[in-house]
């Protein structure tokens, strides 16, 4: 959710535009919240989304019944961690290509290559951040570049600015276009590398001194594939749409700064615990500022409350200002250095669309 400004209509028509006229004195002022978001990242409400209720099925009397949630206050004696680490990736198409059919052949229409199949090219990276007593500090970062086809004969494509390793990906699937299949790909591909460097970041701290088991791992992004990593919390910062009932969701709202729902199990396709939790920041909208944290469906109530109250008592530390983050406050500070690091290792988007030119009439 985002961090809103309310805005009181002033009377006046916007910058350089003449006045719109003397309000009606006999109706009162118009308030409305401005998303704080930059448009370039969409919305942190997708609201039409958010008017259909989820199918996941909720399980909500885990830590208080339902008729007795309330929003829960942070613990003052729950002492940090030695290490936070915060993992996130980032991707970006770097070109869409046609890959021609081998000589000789015209498959038919079943999802395989006919005269030429799409085909995406793309860079995408993966880190951690950890934040301890030596400050925040780059642990990991892992760099990849993939071609994404469901072209059979589709191999790597070597330029001068590195080599697109080909990943196969299934035919056709009903319902699904080739484009959003093949994102889909680049998408598993880059929670796979945010494994590989989530477990590289603990083995690198626990080598600097940090102690076995005293780290907190947030991953920005639904937790799904990563379920196993211990110690782990899925952080999810826009909201698409909504699990708890009605009369459950409206807590949600009247959260303050530091405040959390009750946690509660959902399932869909796959099984989480999850909460609500609100940052510090400005007031605006009733959802401004809201996060929705999410841990595995497979531990303990009491391991999973102990994580909850965890997350009140760290993550309000990292919440952005709206002055240095246009996220602000979910995108976390670590999170969008990370972002932006990451973004950087990717390289020049222009050398790597000519590189990939070039190799295509070498």
């Amino acid at each position: 959710m985002t961090r809103d400004a309310a805005v009181t209509s002033p009377g006046t028509g916007p910058a350089g535009a003449p006045p719109a006229g003397p309000a009606d004195p006999g109706r009162p002022r118009m308030r409305y919240t401005v998303d704080g978001w930059d448009p370039a990242y969409g919305t942190s409400l997708d609201l039409e989304e958010f008017l259909q209720e989820s199918s996941a099925h909720v399980a909500v009397e885990l830590e208080l019944p339902a008729i007795e949630w309330h929003p829960i206050d942070a613990r003052t004696d729950i002492p940090a961690p030695e290490a936070m680490l915060f993992v996130d990736g980032v991707r970006r198409i770097e070109a869409r290509v046609w890959i021609d059919s081998p000589a000789g052949t015209g498959e038919a229409a079943s999802g395989a290559a006919t005269d030429a199949t799409a085909a995406l090219c793309a860079s995408y990276a993966a880190g951690a951040v950890c934040c301890c007593s030596h400050q925040a500090h780059l642990v990991t970062a892992e760099l990849r570049r993939g071609l994404f086809s469901i072209a059979p004969h589709a191999s790597d494509i070597n330029t001068r600015a590195g080599k697109y390793q080909a990943h196969h990906v299934a035919g056709s699937t009903a319902g699904v276009p080739l484009m959003a299949r093949l994102s889909q790909a680049l998408q598993r591909r880059l929670a796979d590398v945010e494994v590989v460097a989530a477990a590289t970041a603990r083995s690198a701290i626990h080598d600097h001194g940090a102690p076995v088991d005293d780290d907190l791992l947030i991953i920005d992004g639904p937790l799904r594939g990563r379920q196993h990593l211990p110690r782990a919390l899925g952080y999810i910062k826009s909201h698409l749409t909504t699990y708890l009932p009605p009369e459950l969701n409206a807590l949600v709202g009247r959260l303050t700064p530091g405040q959390r729902t009750p946690v509660f199990l959902m399932g869909t396709s796959w099984g989480r615990h999850s909460w609500y939790l609100r940052l510090p920041g400005p007031p605006g909208s009733p959802w401004a500022g809201i996060v929705r944290v999410e841990c595995a469906a497979d531990l303990p109530v009491t391991e999973v409350i102990r994580l909850a109250n965890l997350s009140q008592s760290t993550l309000g530390r990292f919440a952005s200002d709206a002055y240095k983050d246009s996220r602000a406050p979910q995108n976390l500070y670590p999170i969008g250095g990370l972002e932006r690091e990451l973004r950087h290792r990717l390289g020049d988007p222009q050398l790597l669309y000519r590189a990939l030119r070039e190799a295509a009439v070498g």
